[in-house]
């Protein structure tokens, strides 16, 4: 039915995105079953190679993502607005580092950021108001920090979003779109990150970039050549 190479291709989306699973099950996880961000998968894999051990971390909008942000850095504060969603999250992550608030409250939603009186290493746009939230954001920006605008392109069709990414532009933020697919979804999307001009987040790894998922550098020269001699016949 496919060519040996295209089925080659099928099974490192099955096997090392996980993707047949997250799209199946509707979750958001890696192969080996840890919680991932609903970013395309681009963006989780350039933001994975940071060490966020003393990063503060503040979310508009809960979800994976903020398990995989508890998993890293030193604190995490996620504001969600739905109720089912704010119950169903608060049940299932039990980390001591994550505080998950309920916002409903019109402006209270936004400024729900300046709370603790805090500055945050990174900041997450992922949920409603995203226009007010990214002026907010910018205030609460931490030196040499990062904001987090997902599902980006629609700025191609929303007034909202537009008036959201010239808000972290007109800071003086560097903006770097990551385009490709995300977990749950079979079609793709952007996210951005907005990057502070001192940004310099250590790095957990000798060497940036490391291999990506399903990267054929990953692999020892023996293996390489095996893949070769199997995807070429």
């Amino acid at each position: 039915m496919y060519s040996e190479k295209f089925q080659k291709f099928i099974e490192m989306w099955q096997k090392d995105f996980a993707f047949e699973r997250s799209l199946d099950e509707k979750i958001c996880r890696d192969k080996d079953g840890n919680p991932i961000p609903w970013y395309t998968y681009p963006a989780i894999e350039y933001l994975a190679q940071f060490d966020y051990a003393d990063k503060k971390v503040f979310e508009f909008g809960c979800g994976y993502s903020s398990a995989f942000w508890a998993e890293r850095a030193k604190s995490v504060l996620s504001i969600e607005d739905k109720t089912e969603w704010f119950e169903k999250w608060r049940k299932e992550f039990d980390y001591k580092n994550l505080d998950i608030r309920w916002r409903d409250e019109g402006e209270g939603y936004e400024n729900a950021i300046f709370e603790n009186g805090e500055k945050y290493d990174v900041i997450v746009v992922d949920g409603k108001r995203r226009e007010k939230c990214a002026a907010a954001a910018v205030k609460a920006l931490a030196d040499g920090g990062v904001i987090i605008l997902d599902d980006s392109d629609r700025i191609n069709t929303s007034e909202e979003y537009r008036k959201a990414v010239d808000e972290l532009k007109q800071a003086g933020l560097l903006q770097v779109d990551f385009y490709g697919f995300c977990p749950m979804n079979c079609y793709t999307k952007a996210t951005s990150l907005f990057l502070s001009r001192n940004f310099d987040f250590k790095s957990k790894h000798k060497v940036q970039p490391i291999n990506g998922w399903g990267n054929l550098w990953s692999m020892e020269r023996k293996e390489r050549k095996e893949f070769y001699k199997k995807t070429e016949k």
